[in-house]
């Protein structure tokens, strides 16, 4: 019976990362027992693969990868689906000195048709020589590549007739791209990141030491994709670089049994793993109707958040709904990061937990400052503190001029340090829009400063402007959600848009019924939440159920759903989308 890989690595001292590249990294964890362990969607261990079984088998693939006509440093796709043959093939990559370039899985996107094209213009984005997928994914793949001038494109299996060249593999150079990390398209179609051994392996160091404080018996879980950065660098590559063991179940799974995440930690006694808010929440809720008998969370010392607008009354359910099972609110780790600095910028402290900090509405949204909020004000926010800069990087508050902003007022935040990428793959002028001469660069994120850790507000394209007052999208969303009982987290989509006078504020709200009264009910109560708590008239727009989009990483994408909007998708097509949805 196939066991799990141990915890514990005895007589291989921890190293954090201080190795020139990640091949060499696999080379040293390679001497211990630990690796990685692929689970499926029931639970049950498909694979353990242990570093050293990886080296021997990533060795041999890139052998045969070379005798392909591939060449160090050309670009290879592949579709990150949650197991082994993504590893082997990832880590192939490394040892050849090709760029592996993740590619998503079809699950965020509205159909085939748009899958395929997707990840056709990722492939020729990154200049692609190869591709590779899953078997159940073939298809696809081989129509995503017709026309491209691809060495070679399918299955892994494809290379087992190939010939292994002989002799040495490429040398390994610091400096040199480990891997193309795509954004995750939340504002513009996704680009690709560039990140270099040298930057991947401070991201890693610092991480290790300072950010999670990572020790011998520490053990990952995760089911975040491989083709975001919290799933590839968080919970294969820094695992990796520190030798811990990690469980992996596949992502598709996740969204239909949350609860096999716990499980898992309980089962293997899991320390470190990392969720969005939407997958506490989905625990919760799951909780809410199955037993939980038999899970103990003890043992996991730090629950991270992060990937998306951290949601505090969500954090609060779950802490509550699992303290029985053993779940400390104390192992909460909010974090902030992102693609462009390879993964991690800011970690709270160990056993710091989740610290609020409860402002003025009014006053945020009329003077940009984030002051305490007096008992009985008018509108309180409440947001969560995510901690301090990493060892040697830089973070600063600025406002439209460029001029740093004192400590609790809002302004767009920069960041600097050897974390950060070389830039966007081929896109020098997307690069220094962002990037500047003296290694600053800016996030697209709006927060401030709070006792030396950064609090986030938002994204800068996301914020909307309506009489001089600043009104961030998710306070509109997440009010709504939270008031009208008939709508589930992640049903409302508020932007705004010109009218040719002045903005005005659209809410896109999944609606469940076809029942007219039912559905002016929504649109009446809805008018009345907007107007009542931020003074806002919006047009209410019902679209069918899973009709919002989403980005590769699950979060909703405001920009496309006003663009959909823009264009009519919605207005044109809702009557038809939701009879259909009703009636499948």
């Amino acid at each position: 019976m196939t066991s799990p890989t141990p915890s514990h690595h005895p007589g291989l001292p921890t190293r954090y990362a201080d190795f020139d590249s990640i091949a060499g990294a696999l080379d040293y964890a390679a001497r211990g027992p630990t690796g990685y362990n692929f689970y499926t969607g029931k639970g049950a261990l498909s694979e353990a693969l242990p570093y050293w079984k990886l080296r021997e088998q990533a060795i041999s693939l890139a052998r045969r990868l070379l005798a392909t006509g591939l060449e160090p440093g050309e670009r290879v796709g592949l579709i990150a689906e949650s197991d082994g043959d993504f590893v082997r093939a990832f880590f192939a990559c490394q040892y050849a000195r090709l760029v592996p370039v993740p590619l998503p899985l079809p699950s965020a996107f509205g159909g085939k048709d748009a899958y395929i094209d997707h990840i056709r213009r990722m492939l020729e984005s990154c200049g692609a020589t190869a591709a590779f997928g899953p078997a159940m994914l073939n298809d696809w793949l081989a129509r995503s590549v017709q026309g491209l001038e691809l060495k070679v494109a399918g299955t892994l299996a494809l290379l087992e007739g190939v010939e292994p060249i002989a002799g040495d593999l490429p040398e390994q150079s610091p400096d040199s791209i480990s891997y193309l990390q795509f954004s995750s398209g939340s504002t513009r179609f996704p680009m690709g990141v560039a990140v270099t051994q040298r930057a991947f392996m401070s991201n890693a160091a610092n991480v290790s030491k300072s950010g999670l404080v990572i020790d011998d018996g520490d053990r990952c879980v995760s089911w975040l994709p491989f083709y975001h950065d919290m799933g590839l660098v968080g919970f294969l590559l820094i695992p990796l670089a520190s030798q811990m063991s990690v469980d992996i179940l596949p992502t598709r799974d996740f969204a239909r049994r949350p609860l096999l995440w716990l499980d898992l930690i309980s089962r293997n006694r899991g320390t470190i793993s990392y969720s969005p808010s939407f997958g506490y929440e989905l625990c919760s809720r799951r909780a809410e109707t199955l037993s939980t008998a038999g899970i103990d969370l003890s043992s996991w010392r730090s629950a991270g958040i992060g990937g998306d607008m951290i949601r505090p009354n969500v954090l609060a359910d779950f802490a509550q709904r699992f303290a029985p099972n053993g779940f400390s609110g104390n192992a909460f780790v909010p974090s902030y990061g992102m693609a462009e600095a390879t993964l991690a910028l800011n970690f709270t402290p160990k056993g710091q937990g989740v610290q609020h900090d409860v402002v003025d509405s009014v006053i945020l949204e009329t003077e940009h400052r984030a002051v305490p909020a007096r008992f009985g004000a008018e509108r309180t926010r409440t947001f969560v503190l995510c901690g301090h800069i990493l060892p040697d990087h830089g973070i600063e508050v600025r406002d439209d001029t460029g001029s740093r902003r004192p400590p609790r007022h809002v302004g767009r935040i920069y960041v600097r340090g050897p974390s950060l990428m070389s830039g966007y793959y081929g896109a020098p002028e997307e690069t220094a829009r962002i990037m500047d001469a003296t290694g600053w660069m800016d996030t697209g994120d709006l927060g401030y400063l709070l006792d030396d850790q950064i609090v986030i507000t938002g994204r800068a394209k996301d914020l909307i402007i309506v009489n001089g007052r600043n009104l961030w999208p998710q306070d509109l969303e997440w009010t709504a959600e939270a008031e009208i009982a008939a709508l589930r987290s992640g049903d409302v989509a508020v932007f705004s848009v010109d009218d040719g006078s002045e903005e005005e504020v659209v809410a896109l709200v999944q609606c469940r019924s076809l029942d007219p009264a039912v559905r002016d009910t929504l649109i009446h109560d809805l008018t009345q939440v907007f107007r009542s708590r931020y003074g806002v008239v919006a047009r209410i727009v019902l679209v069918p159920p899973h009709a919002l989009p989403q980005t590769t990483s699950g979060k909703l994408s405001r920009s496309r759903a006003r663009s959909m909007y823009l264009a009519g998708v919605f207005t044109a097509t809702e009557g038809l989308a939701l009879a259909n949805t009703a009636t499948a």
